[in-house]
């Protein structure tokens, strides 16, 4: 049977990177694969994937009112796939989710998900939150703080580095506008390392 798998972690730690690379790695072996990715992220192009190393990919894009199932059986009938892969998967609707692992358990293809487990307040995300309850397989992608320390928050700051506490859930942007941090520096809303202040690895990531 085949599984849902979501990975997770802070902002850049190379998800859509390792996304393109497993999409890759069902093509060059003569697989079709299925790449789904949010129309409201277009801070490239919408329609794409495209990692902070600079390669890209092409998406099929889908809004919160998509059937994600019926979007995938689609291409499914004309192309047979073998992988349906999803970025920024924290902005999926519940629903999707569970159409997700409808594609696993009723069609036998594995799809992998990609995206932040919490926002810049430090609340699951509602496609997080269903994936962290239904995935069969749950993997962090792991990335650092300013300090060294294993990044598991993400802070939204201002123009001059500032965090900001309030605002909507959802607000795209890039390293300008969101920075990875340890759970100590988010909640001293730390966005950068103090002056004489020398990093310091986990063990996790000595």
């Amino acid at each position: 049977m085949a599984k849902l798998y979501f990975y997770y972690s802070a902002m850049n730690a190379g998800k859509s990177t390792i996304l393109l690379q497993s999409s890759y790695n069902y093509r060059e072996r003569g697989m079709n694969t299925l790449i789904l990715a949010p129309e409201l992220d277009d801070r490239f192009r919408v329609g794409k994937v495209t990692s902070r190393i600079g390669i890209e990919g092409d998406a099929v894009a889908f809004n919160t009112a998509d059937n994600l199932l019926s979007i995938s059986l689609e291409h499914h009938q004309s192309d047979p796939l073998s992988c349906v892969l999803v970025d920024e998967a924290q902005f999926l609707t519940r629903r999707q989710v569970r159409q997700l692992s409808d594609i696993c358990d009723q069609h036998n293809i594995p799809v992998l998900a990609y995206g932040l487990r919490t926002d810049f307040q430090g609340n699951l995300f509602e496609g997080s939150e269903h994936l962290l309850a239904w995935a069969d397989s749950i993997v962090e992608v792991k990335t650092i703080c300013h300090c060294g320390s294993k990044a598991t928050m993400v802070l939204r700051i201002d123009a001059e580095g500032r965090p900001i506490k309030d605002g909507r859930q959802v607000q795209i942007g890039g390293n300008e506008r969101y920075l990875s941090v340890c759970r100590r520096h988010f909640k001293e809303g730390m966005s950068q390392r103090s002056d004489g202040e020398l990093p310091l690895l986990d063990d996790d990531e000595s």
